[in-house]
Parts: structure tokens; sequence; C-alpha cells
């Protein structure tokens, strides 16, 4: 009898690259016979579908019941990246019902986190670093991290985030609602679209001053749409992004494939974020064909790079992408990315199935 192999992890909404992650995984693998073990805001049903309302109630009785035996891909946050109470409980019933944990690390935050961990946070890291079978992670550094910083002696896995686009969400259209928020968008002479969410660390107020400038420099009318993930929020920082800026439309918990969609009708993709681990958004973008603008963090090939909150690179960085210069570039690195993710596909999968 094969293994059951179970994805665990958050599935959209909220959205989110590690939603998209799992998301995209279970569609392409589900025929495969792939089991998911999820939770979020609204139910998800479906052959092989496992929701929990809550995710630290619910999980216990879940593995107790359909983890014997199994393959767990972790992709959630509270095993590892933030370690909670539950890690003491999760490994007993790893050592109990013989699963493996195959960990699936997401968290780009997680080596500067950790140096700040308090002692009790720093022990039950430790002791669920040293639980997982094996590890996967989504970019070098990473790896490197773990093996040189943490000591993990279990195997290291390299295999990116980046899988194909399905057919029905490159097909995707606008539902009327989003259609009508983005009629003041479409209007203008030139559109910039960036995705996060309303804290610091995803510097939504770096790419608004940098089209300001811009707005300023040129007389054109650009425009910023803002497709919020609306997973945490400071309403400080989001009222002083929005203050003074009608040009600005905010989207929030935007489907991923209306993405992709909303994407195709801009004119450049800013990320803004310092710790992306990938940042599959960039990527998508430029299957968008848009040129993309992006911090020093996770995948920045065909990109035009700065560094985070620098908004003077940043808004000339802007400038070359909206004068159209990338497209030829922007095309070659598409179709780059296009084989890399059929590759990351079959890695992950054979990951997945292995034995």
């Amino acid at each position: 009898m094969s293994k059951k192999v179970v994805l665990l992890g958050p599935y959209p909404p909220p959205f989110g690259g590690v939603s998209v992650y799992i998301s995209t995984l279970f569609e392409f693998l589900k025929g495969r016979g792939l089991h998911l073990w999820t939770y979020g805001d609204e139910e998800v049903r479906g052959e092989r579908v496992h929701f929990m309302r809550d995710k630290r109630v619910g999980l216990v009785p879940l593995v107790l019941r359909e983890g014997r035996g199994a393959r767990v891909a972790d992709c959630t946050h509270f095993l590892f990246e933030y370690p909670s109470a539950l890690v003491p409980v999760w490994v007993l019933l790893k050592r109990l019902l013989g699963f493996e944990w195959l960990k699936i690390v997401h968290d780009g935050s997680l080596p500067p986190r950790h140096s700040k961990f308090s002692s009790s946070r720093r022990i039950l890291f430790r002791l669920a670093a040293g639980a997982v079978t094996e590890f996967v992670v989504l970019n070098e550094e990473m790896g490197r991290w773990l093996r040189e910083e943490v000591g993990v002696t279990q195997k290291v896995s390299l295999v990116k985030s980046l899988f194909p686009i399905s057919e029905r969400e490159e097909k995707a259209a606008l539902p009327p609602e989003i259609e009508k928020a983005l009629e003041p968008y479409a209007r203008r002479a030139q559109r910039v679209c960036s995705v996060g969410v309303f804290i610091r660390d995803y510097g939504f107020l770096h790419a608004a001053e940098a089209v300001e400038r811009l707005r300023h420099e040129t007389g054109r009318d650009i425009g910023l749409v803002l497709l919020d993930g609306d997973f945490a929020r400071e309403e400080d920082y989001q009222r002083q992004v929005l203050a003074g800026r009608e040009w600005i439309t905010v989207l929030k918990n935007v489907p991923h494939a209306q993405v992709f969609e909303i994407m195709r009708r801009s004119d450049a993709f800013v990320r803004a974020f310092g710790l992306d681990s990938y940042g599959l958004s960039r990527v998508e973008a430029i299957w968008a064909g848009l040129p993309v603008v992006a911090t020093r963090a996770g995948e920045t090939r065909g990109m035009l790079l700065y560094d985070f909150g620098d908004v003077d690179v940043l808004t000339a960085q802007l400038r070359r992408a909206l004068a159209g210069e990338r497209a030829r570039a922007t095309a070659e690195w598409a179709e780059v990315y296009r084989r890399e993710a059929e590759e990351n596909l079959k890695a992950i999968t054979e990951k997945l199935f292995a034995g």
C-alpha cells in the first residue's frame, strides 16, 4: 500500500504566497491522490480535503485520525517558523504515529527573527528542528542558514516555489465588482501594480512615494493599485500610505487567478517587500508581460533592483520600467521561468511521492 501524502497549510483566502503555493500544488497533484489538510477564513471542501476551522484545536484530532504512517508536507508557520506551544504535541504525535515531517520553509524572515527569539521560543524551535524528517527550502540562503547556523543534520533540499499557472487561472475573468473598482485605475495614463499588506515591512509606502515622484516629474496621470492580502495591517501606516493619494486603488483578498488578470492590465510591477524567500508575484508579473522593480530579496533575475527603503533608486528603476525599455528582456525571462516552473513541479512531485 502506498504512503498517504498530505499537504498541510493555509488555503486561500487569505491571499498570500504560501496559500498560492498550496492551492497551485493541490490543483496539479490532487489527481495523484494528494490529501489536503487546511484552514482559513472560508471552508474548503473536496475529495481528500480536511478543513480545520481552528488550526491549533483541529490539528491534533485530525493527525490522530488520519496521520499514521503518512508523509506530511508542512507549509504552516506555527510549527517551525513561529514555533508555538503545539510543537511538543506535534513532535510526540510524530513519534507515536510514525509519520514523516517534510518541512517546507517559506518564511524568509526566519533568520533575522531567530536571533530575537525568547528563551522559550528558542527551546521550541530547537525541538521542532530536531524532529523534522527532511527540509525543503525555496532558496540557497535558507538552506545554508539551516545547515551552518542552526546546525541541522537532516537532508535539506532546494525546490523553488515557482509552479506553472493552470489553464483555469490564465483564463480567469474579473467579476463585475472588481471591474467597477478598477475603473479609476483603468483610466490612468499608466498603471503600476504592487502586492503585499499594509505593514511597514512590505513597503507599500515606498511604492506610493515613488509613483508620486514620477507623477510630479512627468506630469503623467500614473495610477497605483495595491493588492492587499489583508492578513495583517497597521492602521496608522495604511492611513500614511493613502492620505492625499486619490490615484491609489486598493483591492483586498483578490483570488490568485484574478490577480494575474489585473497584472495584465498594468504597465509595471513593484514588489517592495524586503524579506521575500522567493517572491512568486515577481515572476507571475513577468509572465503577465510586466517589467518588475523589486528589492534584492528572493528571486531577482530579469528584474530592476533596489535596496529596501531606497526610494530614490526605486523611483529611477520604476522610471525605466514605465519607459518600455524592458519588453524584450521581460519576454525572454518569462520563457526561462516557464521552463523552471515545470522543472520545480516535477521535483516537488518526486519529493512528495518518493518511495
